[in-house]
């Protein structure tokens, strides 16, 4: 790997951290939207990966990042790219790719847009702030395996850190599958993180518009508040 100058490593909240875990050792890692460049200057300053791609459509986040990593950009383990979404890589120049901040919806359209990275082997890191299971539908029917989950408690809200490699085996996933997705896991915040996606589902239930609806999410509500239990 490149050498390079060592920073003080910034300091990441819990969303960020848990991306940082499932970014390989010697990976080529890219971060779509990047915003101020915690994420990539942190993961520069630990010295594991190979080459990192601080990545955002909007010049004013991308000149913090930059400032942030002026250091690992002058060695060459950085590099700043302006652009949307996926068209700023060439296909299979990163191996782990970070999406974060965006919504399971819009992350669903940055992956539909930049096909050309769907390549086994490529890990995809997702921080989703809502529509966590908009995107495990999409993963598992665009041939994407859902590898594993972290959820985490940051700022006094639950979210889940997801990440998935392209496999190209399409399937199918129950309502369960799709609102718990790998969330299921012995911690504090795993069962908090599924007691607040229950209050989601109860909220759709609530304004179902057939009887035979709001049925299935009150048994879907059922469903998760028994994995969220089997949390604690």
């Amino acid at each position: 790997m490149p050498s390079s100058p060592r920073k003080p490593e910034p300091v990441l909240d819990e969303r960020l951290s848990a991306a940082a875990a499932y970014v390989r050792p010697g990976a080529r890692m890219a971060d779509i939207g990047c915003d101020h460049g915690k994420l990539c200057a942190a993961l520069a300053a630990r010295g594991v990966c190979e080459k990192i791609f601080a990545c955002d459509i909007r010049e004013k986040p991308l000149a913090r990042a930059r400032e942030l990593l002026a250091p690992y950009l002058a060695s060459g383990l950085a590099e700043c790219r302006l652009g949307d979404g996926l068209t700023v890589l060439a296909p299979g120049e990163a191996t782990d790719i970070v999406i974060a901040g965006v919504s399971g919806v819009t992350a669903c359209q940055i992956l539909e847009a930049g096909r050309e990275q769907w390549t086994q082997g490529v890990r995809f890191i997702f921080v989703p702030p809502t529509k966590h299971s908009v995107l495990r539908l999409f993963l598992a029917e665009n041939g994407f395996a859902l590898l594993d989950e972290t959820p985490v408690c940051a700022a006094g809200r639950y979210y889940t850190v997801m990440c998935a490699e392209y496999t190209g085996e399409q399937r199918a996933l129950t309502p369960l599958e799709s609102a718990v997705g790998r969330a299921v896991k012995p911690t504090a915040e795993a069962h908090g993180y599924l007691l607040r996606v229950e209050q989601l589902a109860e909220k759709y239930a609530r304004g179902a518009k057939t009887q035979e609806e709001k049925e299935m999410l009150a048994d879907l509500c059922g469903q998760i508040r028994k994995a969220a239990e089997s949390c604690l």
